[in-house]
């Protein structure tokens, strides 16, 4: 789950992306789990668009139906951990129109971005301040 968290919530997308995660995973465990997640077709691999020496992961379908769950999980966390980073008005919006939330999540994904990160993510696109 942390490799989709990364790809839904900060658009990380190869496997340096990936090793760089705050987890800290390994390089030989993180190379098992990206071909796990290849071979449950949860993940598709493709080489990098600029540099042919790097792949680029992205999610499948299957990949893409647990985005409702990372946002239920983040919902949970929000609850019950004070030290969460994600704003308020984050978790409002989610709370007011989940639904519309999962498709817009669902799109942005779909086309490379991402929840948090870059100038199409979703919270730009919903407007959602720190505060």
């Amino acid at each position: 789950m942390l490799i989709v968290r990364d790809i839904v919530y900060f658009g990380k997308k190869t496997f340096n992306e990936f090793l760089h995660s705050e987890e800290g995973i390994s390089t030989n465990i993180l190379t098992a789990r990206l071909i796990h997640l290849e071979q449950k077709n949860v993940l598709s691999k493709m080489p990098h668009p600029t540099d042919k020496r790097k792949e680029v992961y992205c999610l499948t379908e299957k990949g893409l139906n647990l985005i409702p769950i990372l946002l239920e999980l983040a919902i949970w966390g929000f609850t019950h951990d004070e030290k969460t980073e994600a704003p308020q008005s984050w978790f409002d919006v989610i709370q007011a129109d989940k639904e519309k939330v999962i498709d817009l999540v669902r799109e942005t994904v779909k086309r490379g971005g991402s929840i948090f990160v870059g100038s199409d993510s979703v919270v730009s696109k919903l407007r959602i301040t720190e505060s």
